[in-house]
């Protein structure tokens, strides 16, 4: 019993890790809870866990909201969800350092699309802030997720 408890909490982890990231939104840290995209893209792309492509796209809907993009996001994840599914020269599941590579990618082209819609100095500092704050948190997000027993 104890067993089944304990195996059942390192399954829903990153499900909830994503819904705490979301949640713990605020205006200078974690903007809109975009922060709730690591556990997203680590758990699709980079060690997929069943059932979080849906809830993947349920969270980016729901960040969304909170951004006040109309499905930005869900767009650039389902987006980069086909051109994985298309591409055969990257194995991002196979990629150095839990694939921050490919995170920085998808991550900071989505920012710089997002500046460039709605461009001045203040957005580009902003845009520089928020890829290199997420980007910085990426690995110890996805220490975090494995050392909680996904894997």
């Amino acid at each position: 019993m104890k067993q089944n408890i304990i195996n059942f909490l390192r399954t829903i982890f990153p499900f909830l890790l994503t819904i705490a990231l979301w949640r713990l939104s605020g205006p200078w840290w974690n903007p809109g809870g975009i922060l709730a995209i690591i556990p997203i893209f680590y758990c699709t792309f980079v060690r997929p866990v069943s059932w979080f492509l849906p809830f993947g796209i349920l969270i980016c809907f729901l960040i969304d909201y909170k951004f006040a993009t109309l499905s930005y996001w869900t767009m650039m994840y389902c987006l980069f969800y086909a051109i994985n599914g298309f591409q055969t020269l990257v194995d991002i599941t196979r990629m150095d350092r839990d694939g921050i590579v490919a995170f920085s990618a998808f991550f900071g082209t989505a920012v710089i699309i997002l500046c460039l819609m709605n461009f001045g100095f203040s957005n580009i500092g902003r845009t520089i802030w928020i890829f290199l704050w997420t980007a910085g948190l990426y690995i110890p997000t996805t220490t975090l997720i494995k050392r909680a027993g996904h894997d």
